[in-house]
């Protein structure tokens, strides 16, 4: 579920969603979310200093709270 939400608000902040790239790892107690944009997209997710970035992973922290693991959301280049 936390894949498919991060998917969809990267896909509507993005000029070219076809690049938008989610990957999960799991461990036992916390999963991690990989998102890949298109090199010119970065700006647009991470935001002037770092706001959405911020922002998109509040969202994730209160959608990944009914779970009761701890979700971790890195942006990579």
């Amino acid at each position: 579920m936390e894949k498919d939400l991060i998917e969809y608000i990267a896909k509507s902040l993005v000029d070219d969603p076809a690049q938008v790239r989610v990957s999960v790892i799991e461990g036992e107690k916390s999963t991690i979310l990989e998102l890949r944009v298109a090199e010119a997209d970065i700006g647009k997710v991470i935001g002037k200093s770092g706001r959405i970035a911020k922002s998109i992973r509040t969202v994730l922290q209160a959608a990944a709270a009914r779970t009761g693991k701890h979700t971790t959301l890195e942006i990579l280049d």
